[in-house]
């Protein structure tokens, strides 16, 4: 399927602004440690979430607040996970409600996510106090601060958004990233937050999203360790106007092969900025019976301390 990689991140398609400020969630000043995803209007929303056991509170209030297919923003801060809290599920369901009274929405349709360190408490004040802040800061050209607002120890931001058609309308879908370390199939210390104007039911939104993942962010291994954070949040806004994607067929083809193209780049872009890597290793497998035998062999081989020492 056709696509072109255009400019803009979660701001290329219609309808989408981002912004981040810092809110002093982080010790260092010149960086932006808060980020804002906003939709003009009513979005189709999915989400996938890590398999770890123990599960970041942002991510049990974000599952709630999707059980309706629906959101308009998304919120996500640096520096601390809010995750082995005792009070993680109050301070992400607080800043949800913070989000929402800024932007004038309700807060069930507000995606949280947090990322940084675990087991320390998550000050709401400094959240509270910068939302009028970040919700001004919102612009059709703030991808790339939202996308830097959401580094931890990452070097370098994570960004790419594609236009495809479905029945002849033009569609775009972009995404931003987080991911460095910690990064072990299952997902894992990763953050993906994508937008598209392509019109697709919730339903096979979240089909899209479940199926896409098994060969992409579920592929991607650097150092064998697993996350609590980790969710990958996708809204649909239907700006495009093409008609809706409601089951299979030429339409969820399309959809499907423009969002593989993103992820498989954003997956790329955090393997290659794993903690300490020098290199990108992509192991292709040829002649496996089946699919199951090639990414048992294929994990096999990135996830070899030893591969990984050899090739260094």
């Amino acid at each position: 399927m056709a696509f072109t990689f255009v400019e803009g991140g979660v701001c290329a398609a219609q309808g989408f602004s981002a912004g981040a400020v810092h809110a002093g969630i982080r010790k260092n000043h010149d960086k932006k440690d808060l980020a804002l995803i906003f939709a003009d209007r009513m979005c189709s929303a999915a989400a996938i979430y890590t398999q770890n056991k123990v599960k970041g509170a942002p991510l049990i209030v974000t599952r709630e607040h999707l059980q309706n297919g629906r959101a308009r923003a998304i919120l996500c801060n640096s520096g601390n996970a809010n995750t082995c809290n005792a009070d993680g599920l109050d301070i992400a369901a607080a800043m949800c409600k913070s989000a929402a009274q800024a932007l004038k929405i309700a807060a069930n349709d507000v995606v949280v996510a947090s990322t940084g360190v675990t087991g320390q408490p998550l000050p709401l004040g400094p959240i509270k106090d910068a939302m009028p802040a970040l919700a001004a800061s919102l612009s059709t050209g703030g991808s790339g601060d939202a996308a830097e607002a959401i580094m931890t120890t990452d070097t370098k931001e994570k960004s790419v958004a594609v236009s495809f058609e479905v029945d002849g309308k033009t569609c775009t879908i972009g995404g931003i990233a987080k991911g460095s370390g910690m990064i072990h199939p299952n997902m894992a210390t990763m953050l993906v937050f994508i937008t598209t104007d392509c019109r697709i039911s919730a339903d096979m939104l979240q089909r899209a999203l479940s199926t896409d993942i098994q060969n992409t962010f579920n592929m991607v291994s650097i150092d064998g360790d697993t996350s609590t954070n980790d969710m990958v949040a996708v809204m649909a806004n239907g700006l495009a106007e093409n008609e809706e994607i409601t089951g299979e067929g030429e339409g969820f083809t399309s959809f499907m092969s423009a969002l593989n193209s993103v992820t498989v780049e954003l997956c790329r872009m955090i393997a290659g900025d794993g903690e300490g890597a020098t290199k990108l290793i992509e192991c292709s497998v040829k002649n496996a019976p089946d699919e199951k035998t090639a990414k048992t062999v294929a994990k096999s081989v990135i996830c070899s301390s030893l591969t990984k020492a050899a090739i260094f």
